[in-house]
């Protein structure tokens, strides 16, 4: 089987989000599992931002034209093999030469690039995937325009696509009036692109890919509901018979305790109490906090936005450090969140602190460190820093909704690796997190039980590849 993923990002070339930590590592994982019968391959534009080492290993293999509406396009093609996997960077500098991988406002136009020139490289090239698997609106058009403007060619009508939804609220919305002159397309594929009076690129992609996938099994659900699906239930309800929630996995050796880049002290499940006091000290003693093994850390590591319950916390934060804690956030996001946790910060500077960055190597000293990991957000599709904390040892606390509540199995239940609260309520949070604090100061064998069990939970990438692996077998006929 010959799989090709086209993605708008891929750790470590380029990543802003989820999506960038998937294509990282699913692809290495679909490989591994599939064998030498399964050959791999990535496609993603090739951003000014992607680092000089990555760059240096880049091996140009073509260049070729071809036209976008009125525009006559170049496009180079760059290679670099990893983890058996072949990573394809598509070039052209006026596309991708910027200073961010999105929120220009030609991005329409800059993804309409990007999504033709794919085809135009498969068919080119004459390396013909079984399965196009595309992710989020950015790459939505590569399989709108196979099921369109090239469904008369005999080579590639037989691809089999897949789309994968990892965050519905982005949808790649714009006026109908630029259908043709961006994107494109002859007035008479609207039906497929257009909803609620505009187009939407990522309904176009629903409403044409052989299968939809969701990043977890009850977000998958939940897109039904109105409530979670930012408008388009009614094209979920309808294309809801191809549609399967896998949950995402986390990459095991990136986010290894036991390893000394992620921590100042590694540690394992035997020495988890050594580990995780040594490392906050040395955190404590960083950011300058009075250094107490006792006191219960609590972290957040996040975009400072809305959706991702911020408003929660804040609602209920001066009754939070009423308690006897420290806290620390990491994150950037919302100018107006920006301030006031600077502030709040600096009202309690002898037990919080707020990192207003992007360090991907100080979260990780953050998630070895703290005790408990809040996510209380409004919607999560899937997640990862739940999955995350687990793996560091530290209990999250989660609002039951959409992958979180895949993932995380409340105090009280078996296998039990966290906490949850069910509605989107900020004294609710507030009680959780209490609860799980008296557990951990009065109940020392209830709280060494629920580490161990979050550090052994499986969110590894294996059952994830052999659900999509199975996917991909059932759409090209080679399962029944």
């Amino acid at each position: 089987m010959k799989i090709l993923y086209v993605a708008s990002e891929a750790a470590p070339y380029a990543a802003s989000g989820g999506l960038g930590d998937v294509m990282g590592a699913l692809p290495a994982s679909i490989k591994k599992l599939g064998g030498k019968d399964t050959v791999v391959s990535v496609i993603l534009p090739l951003y000014r931002s992607i680092a000089d080492e990555y760059r240096k290993k880049m091996k140009k293999i073509d260049e070729f034209h071809f036209y976008l509406g009125w525009r006559h396009a170049y496009c180079g093609v760059f290679e670099i093999k990893a983890k058996n996997v072949r990573y394809l960077f598509l070039d052209n500098e006026y596309y991708f030469y910027r200073d961010q991988l999105y929120g220009d406002f030609d991005d329409g136009e800059r993804f309409a690039y990007f999504s033709r020139a794919v085809v135009e490289y498969i068919r080119y090239s004459g390396d013909i995937p079984d399965i196009l698997h595309a992710n989020d609106w950015q790459s939505a058009l590569s399989i709108i325009y196979l099921k369109t403007k090239y469904r008369e060619d005999s080579a590639l009508s037989r691809i089999k696509t897949v789309f994968t939804i990892h965050n519905i609220e982005y949808q790649g919305k714009y006026d109908v009036q630029i259908l043709s002159d961006v994107f494109d397309l002859d007035p008479s594929y609207l039906p497929y692109v257009e909803y609620d009076g505009a187009i939407n690129l990522l309904k176009g992609a629903v409403a044409t890919s052989d299968a939809v996938s969701t990043v977890s099994e009850n977000y998958a659900k939940e897109l039904h509901n109105p409530y979670f699906s930012f408008g388009l239930s009614p094209i979920i309800d309808m294309f809801g018979h191809k549609m399967k929630g896998i949950v995402n996995g986390i990459d095991l050796s990136y986010f290894n305790p036991n390893k000394k880049n992620d921590c100042i002290i590694p540690f394992t499940q035997t020495r988890v109490r050594e580990g995780k006091a040594a490392n906050k000290k040395a955190l404590q003693e960083s950011l300058g906090l009075p250094v107490d093994e006792n006191i219960p850390l609590i972290s957040m590591v996040t975009r400072l936005t809305a959706g991702k319950g911020i408003d929660l916390v804040l609602h209920i934060f001066e009754e939070l450090m009423e308690e006897n804690i420290q806290f620390v956030i990491l994150g950037t996001g919302e100018e107006n969140y920006e301030r006031i946790f600077s502030l709040l910060a600096a009202r309690h500077g002898d037990r919080a602190r707020a990192i207003l960055r992007f360090d991907r190597n100080l979260s990780k000293q953050i998630y070895a460190s703290s005790d408990l990991f809040l996510m209380p957000s409004k919607s999560e599709p899937c997640g990862l820093a739940q999955m995350i904390a687990c793996r560091y040892g530290t209990l999250p606390v989660v609002h039951g909704v959409g992958g979180l509540k895949d993932t995380i199995i409340p105090y009280g239940e078996k296998n039990a690796n966290g906490f949850v609260f069910e509605n989107f309520n900020a004294h609710e949070l507030l009680f959780t997190v209490k609860h799980a604090l008296a557990i951990k100061n009065d109940n020392a064998d209830d709280w060494s039980m629920l580490v161990k069990q979050a550090m052994k939970t499986d969110f590894s990438w294996d059952a994830s590849a052999q659900k999509n692996l199975d996917l991909y077998a059932t759409i090209i006929g080679e399962k029944q």
